[in-house]
């Protein structure tokens, strides 16, 4: 796509709470529009865009859920449907199920239960597909397996962000590989939203890797927070340069946004003497983030990626009831030290620190999160600058915001012929409207 198009085409990768949360904040920017979520168990792709709302309420796994949540709108219809072309009344339309031919995969029906007055036919082409319509009054259907056909347009409230969506586009599967399938329908996005859990190091590197050698030209951002998992990012960049995609890494909060408010920081310092970060993190319910809740663990004395990967969540209960839900972390091994060190605002990776505290049990902040910068000026003079983060803006809203910001500034680096891996420090995020 090139830099001018309004609608940034975006896929999510991972369906928990920061993915969940991922599709609720792009349902609410206007120059995005999902149409791509994935888990370890399956994939929901549409090339008109997916409803995000219901995508951020889904429990339990993608496609399962995803199916629990289809039934928004139902028949009303009473006369049969005996042709391809469905036909609107003032009762509204009649249920429309999809289903995959091609590998044996469950699709979710997707059926109606809102009368839609204002439904008007329009004209889709879909291949390989085959639609049953059905007639509410009885167990009569009518197959229909034609390449191009009448299907009808109805507005759900997502529109303002996506305009005019489609009962019959959804494609929703199980699989044994869901990013083998991204992989195959990646033609579908421009950009895509990394919100995995990185356990071990490598795995999110070696997603990035899979694209690339399937040369996908397209803009990804992550959220990595481990130095070693960094470092692995930036040695693909030769492969990213090769498959003129581009790479944004360490996008989130810690590395992310503070990381970004240090380089602005150190303009006022001839030299930067240390960078301070001690963020604060109130949840109140640790199961909506069981991979970050497991990754920050792996930072507590004795403890490993590996082993924090390996507990049961009731091991993970039993840790937390210990420290009455309190996490407190510190000497973290983030990557803002090896970000800031690549742009030149510290010399050593010792002279960042991050440290931080996590509530389990409460959705407050215990304390506030903060970057503190301190430097000597030209004068000789030794002074701080501080960024304070909100107490009322969450987990999410610090993590997945910067990512998209970073989005769009791969998606403008890419259309300008800059391709490779950067840094969260080596560009500024840009305003996703």
């Amino acid at each position: 796509m090139s830099f001018s198009d309004e609608r940034i085409r975006v896929a999510v990768l991972g369906a928990g709470g920061l993915g969940k949360a991922a599709c609720r904040i792009i349902g609410m920017k206007k120059e995005l529009l999902l149409c791509g979520v994935c888990d370890s168990k399956g994939f929901v792709v549409s090339s008109d865009g997916l409803d995000t709302q219901r995508l951020a309420s889904i429990n339990g796994d993608l496609v399962s859920g995803y199916r629990q949540t289809a039934v928004e709108v139902k028949a009303s219809m009473r006369s049969e449907v005996v042709n391809p072309a469905i036909a609107p009344t003032a009762e509204g339309i009649g249920p429309v199920g999809l289903l995959e031919r091609t590998g044996g995969r469950d699709v979710a029906p997707l059926e109606a239960d809102l009368p839609v007055p204002q439904a008007r036919p329009v004209e889709l082409s879909i291949d390989d597909c085959r639609f049953s319509i059905e007639r509410p009054s009885s167990n009569r259907q009518s197959k229909i397996d034609n390449r191009k056909f009448q299907g009808v347009g109805v507005p759900v409230p997502q529109a303002r962000a996506g305009g005019l969506h489609t009962l019959d586009r959804s494609e929703v599967g199980y699989s044994d590989d869901p990013l083998r399938d991204i992989i195959h329908r990646s033609e579908m996005w421009d950009a895509v939203l990394i919100a995995l859990p990185n356990l071990p190091n490598g795995f999110i590197p070696g997603v990035i890797e899979r694209f690339s050698r399937a040369h996908r030209p397209l803009v990804f951002v992550d959220v990595l927070k481990r130095t070693p998992a960094v470092r692995k990012m930036f040695a693909l960049d030769a492969l990213i340069k090769e498959a003129q995609a581009v790479v944004l890494t360490g996008c989130g909060a810690t590395p992310g946004i503070l990381a970004a408010a240090a380089v602005l920081a150190a303009q006022s310092f001839v030299e930067v003497e240390r960078v301070d970060i001690w963020w604060g993190v109130g949840i109140s319910n640790w199961d909506a983030y069981k991979a970050t809740i497991r990754e920050d663990i792996a930072h507590l004395p004795g403890y490993s990626l590996e082993r924090a990967k390996a507990m049961t969540d009731a091991e993970v209960e039993a840790i937390l009831s210990q420290r009455d839900g309190l996490l407190e972390l510190r000497h973290m091994e983030h990557a803002d030290d090896l970000l800031l060190q690549r742009v030149g605002v510290v010399d050593r990776l010792d002279q960042v620190e991050v440290g931080g505290l996590m509530d389990t049990r409460h959705p407050k902040k215990p304390v506030s999160t903060t970057m503190t910068l301190t430097g000597i000026t030209f004068e000789g003079k030794r002074a701080s600058h501080r960024f304070i983060l909100g107490d009322e803006t969450s987990m999410a809203a610090n993590v997945i915001g910067p990512a998209l910001g970073y989005l769009k500034r791969g998606i403008w680096l890419k259309a300008h012929g800059i391709f490779g891996v950067f840094g969260c420090t080596e560009f500024l995020p840009m305003v996703v409207r």
